[in-house]
């Protein structure tokens, strides 16, 4: 695993926010377009904080978010309430947001339109993940309810996902989604994600959903 260790969290966020806009820049001068996807959370926050003062071409970058909880915006636990709080501010404001979320009573009954939304902004040029403590990334939680069809090669590109550890219904990228990103960022802090990461290393795609990005993902921590 290619792991970039930090003195401390704030350096780790500068650092990560100016590499995630130099490739993003990249993307645009060779492509004239890019797409970033991030996670929901509070622990990116900072990097967003710091991305949205970035003056790039914001209005040619489509931003969506690696997974949602089936819960409205007004919602304290809606991802896309804090990706417009923190990264679709200031100059990333201009930015386009891909819904991963509709006004429906299941995730089921959005799909489609969704992921029609979603298929032209791939591959994603700049993929930014977490991780938890059991080792799930995006909404691929270990015993998920749809979690082996998440995993197969010929996944669609989104699916609603219940596990036991999620809470609400969620909606999901699936592991050919994150696979086929063209650069890959996972953020983690503390010893306990650092350990479950280099346990995830030795155990299966079921068992650590985190595993399906390891390969090619860099990987950011700080104690």
């Amino acid at each position: 695993m290619n792991i970039v260790e930090y003195a401390d969290r704030e350096m780790m966020m500068m650092a990560l926010a100016n590499v995630i806009a130099g490739e993003l820049g990249d993307a645009l001068r060779q492509h004239g377009r890019a797409s970033l996807s991030v996670p929901g959370g509070t622990t990116p926050g900072p990097v967003f904080d710091m991305l949205s003062a970035v003056d790039l071409d914001w209005a040619n970058v489509a931003v969506f978010l690696n997974d949602e909880r089936w819960v409205s915006e007004d919602n304290p636990r809606s991802n896309t309430r804090l990706l417009r709080q923190h990264l679709l501010q200031g100059h990333a404001a201009a930015a386009k947001l891909i819904p991963l979320y509709a006004p429906t009573d299941a995730p089921e009954d959005a799909l489609d339109a969704l992921s029609d939304g979603l298929t032209p902004h791939l591959p994603i040029s700049v993929l930014l993940l977490g991780m938890g403590a059991d080792m799930h990334t995006a909404s691929l939680f270990p015993g998920a309810d749809r979690l082996n069809e998440a995993l197969a090669d010929d996944a669609p590109n989104l699916l609603p996902m219940r596990a036991d550890g999620a809470g609400e219904p969620r909606i999901t990228l699936t592991a050919p989604v994150l696979r086929g990103a063209i650069h890959t960022h996972i953020l983690i802090t503390g010893a306990d994600k650092r350990a479950a990461i280099e346990r995830a290393a030795k155990l299966s795609e079921a068992e650590a959903p985190v595993r399906v990005v390891l390969a090619d993902a860099t990987i950011h921590w700080a104690e």
